[in-house]
């Protein structure tokens, strides 16, 4: 039997649904972050940067463009005979077939591949937060406390607490109460949803609570193995970790990474981030085009104006053209004269000639306050926008979209286009 000393399963089944129609056709971990990357490749380069050598990947929502990113794992060196990478999604059992309906509930449909391993540790990640971390050092953390369970936990200002699990600890870390989103928080350290566990004690927590209704880690498992007395302990992390959960977030985790002295550095030689990367010629930078302050993905060509930017790879930005405060998807055309101003624009994305991106002020959403409450206008991918339309600020368009779709030439501040078989 093999044996491993510590494997990880890594969660990227989820739909991000707070991302709009950024999501409405491709799962949150895959959705593309700083020019070249997607976001399950942060944590994917964590394991190999600590030497976990597997990864078990349980995928759900629109897994397909995930598992054509993994492939067999080539770029994170986790092509293995023995471990590496291996999709896990839902499937077929003899008393048929079952989702996963939570976060534990996916890790116990899982327990065979587990099991192959014999593994001393199980570590559980999340698919889509953007950090560096060396589980190793978590790893050793947990076994000097002689640790059941070691949460990673991180300190966030007060007034944020309330959107966390927050953990109250005891001056030697381990964990006496969880708060799941407290209104009046007691404590400002935040779960960061990073777990180790000793294996014997996750086997025996997925078991008795396996009937458990949409079985989560947060909600139901820790709180299970806390009560009945195993040893829990926060592992206090104080470096660079952003949940690109809304909008809002994504949009700064990459505006974040054209600061001059970046605070998340994404090209420090002794922790590379892998990304499965296509062989495409270099950009082609015309002699009128201006950029400042921007990322250029690879075989892009500018020949317009872009400022603090992130564009990818393969992108077209035509003559007169200004991008401003923007993220760029791969492969999407920016017609010439057109003005794109605090856009998120999604991968094969057209723009027409002369169209005008974030006018006006900004007005509440009508379609979906809860997602579009930031000043951004948000293009799902594929999307077709007409020539000389003016798009107003927190808007969300979806589909291929014509002159007809917008009355007057215009699409309002806090209005939405979403065509049939568009996204949510």
């Amino acid at each position: 039997m093999i044996k491993k000393e510590m494997i990880a399963m890594l969660l990227a089944g989820g739909q991000g649904s707070r991302l709009g129609v950024l999501t409405a056709k491709v799962a949150k971990p895959a959705v593309s972050f700083g020019g070249k990357y997607r976001i399950i490749d942060f944590p994917l380069s964590n394991c190999i940067n600590s030497g976990v050598d597997t990864v078990g990947v349980l995928t759900q929502y629109q897994p397909l463009r995930l598992n054509t990113h993994i492939g067999i794992g080539i770029p994170w060196d986790l092509d293995r005979n023995v471990g590496g990478v291996t999709i896990l999604p839902p499937y077929e059992k003899s008393k048929g077939s079952d989702w996963y309906t939570g976060t534990a509930n996916a890790i116990y449909q899982n327990l065979e591949y587990m099991e192959n391993y014999n593994p001393d540790y199980v570590l559980i990640l999340s698919g889509d937060h953007i950090y560096k971390m060396d589980y190793e050092v978590m790893l050793d953390y947990h076994k000097a406390n002689n640790a059941d369970i070691t949460i990673a936990a991180m300190p966030v200002p007060i007034e944020e607490a309330s959107r966390f699990g927050v953990v109250i600890t005891d001056e030697s870390n381990r964990i006496l109460e969880f708060e799941e989103k407290p209104q009046n928080p007691r404590s400002n350290l935040a779960s960061m949803g990073i777990y180790i566990f000793s294996w014997p004690v996750l086997k025996e927590a997925l078991v008795k609570m396996k009937d458990e209704p949409g079985c989560d880690f947060g909600k139901h498992i820790i709180p299970y193995c806390h009560e009945k007395g195993d040893r829990v302990f926060a592992y206090e992390y104080n470096g660079y970790w952003k949940d690109v959960g809304t909008l809002g977030s994504y949009w700064e985790a990459n505006m974040e990474l054209i600061d001059i002295i970046p605070e998340f550095n994404l090209y420090e030689e002794y922790w590379r981030i892998y990304t499965k990367s296509d062989i495409i010629p270099p950009q082609f930078i015309s002699a009128e085009a201006r950029i400042e302050k921007s990322i250029i993905g690879e075989g892009s060509e500018i020949y317009g104006e872009v400022v603090n930017s992130v564009i990818g790879a393969g992108v077209t930005i035509g003559k007169g053209a200004i991008v401003r405060d923007s993220i760029v998807m791969q492969g999407c055309r920016i017609g010439e004269g057109a003005k794109v101003d605090k856009a998120i624009i999604a991968e094969e994305v057209s723009i027409g000639a002369g169209a005008e991106l974030g006018v006006g002020d900004y007005a509440p959403s009508t379609y979906n306050p809860k997602v579009y409450q930031f000043d951004l206008v948000t293009i799902g991918e594929h999307s077709v926008i007409p020539e000389n339309v003016k798009i107003g600020k927190n808007t969300a368009i979806s589909g291929v979209t014509g002159k007809e779709d917008y009355p007057e030439g215009q699409l309002a501040s806090g209005d939405y286009i979403v065509k049939a078989g568009g996204a949510r």
